[in-house]
């Protein structure tokens, strides 16, 4: 599908300082449970589907940021999941903070909110079951 001129989502970058590099991989990899896809000193990538039409996740050290997420809802991640209870679970044992959820959305789906070090809301998104009644 054309949409002006692009191909799609190539990609979302989480920026953070030097001192704070490490709590953010731990996050990323270790509480999230992402795999990463190239993983070195101050970076570490993620990625979904095969490239032409990949999505990447990129965490890494950028020396024009300086402090925590001041406006922690100004830019949400979404990442979807099939079972966002067992997630949930998951990432609350591995330490993570949740600010929501999971809830159900009146559009049927769930969300979830969880706080990343620095301060940036993460949410896991779970779609609303598929309906099998024409016109729902």
């Amino acid at each position: 599908m054309a949409n002006d001129g692009f191909s799609g989502l190539a990609g979302f970058m989480v920026n953070t300082t030097a001192e704070r590099w490490p709590a953010l991989r731990r996050f990323y990899v270790e509480v999230l449970g992402l795999t990463p896809r190239s993983d070195r000193a101050g970076f570490v990538s993620f990625q979904w589907g095969t490239p032409p039409h990949d999505a990447r996740l990129t965490v890494t050290v950028h020396s024009e940021v300086s402090g925590l997420a001041a406006e922690p809802a100004r830019h949400l991640l979404n990442l979807g999941v099939d079972d966002i209870e067992a997630v949930a679970k998951r990432i609350a044992a591995s330490g993570g903070t949740f600010v929501r959820g999971p809830v159900e959305e009146g559009w049927g789906g769930w969300i979830a909110t969880v706080v990343d070090p620095d301060g940036n809301y993460v949410q896991l998104m779970q779609p609303a079951p598929v309906s099998t009644k024409i016109g729902t």
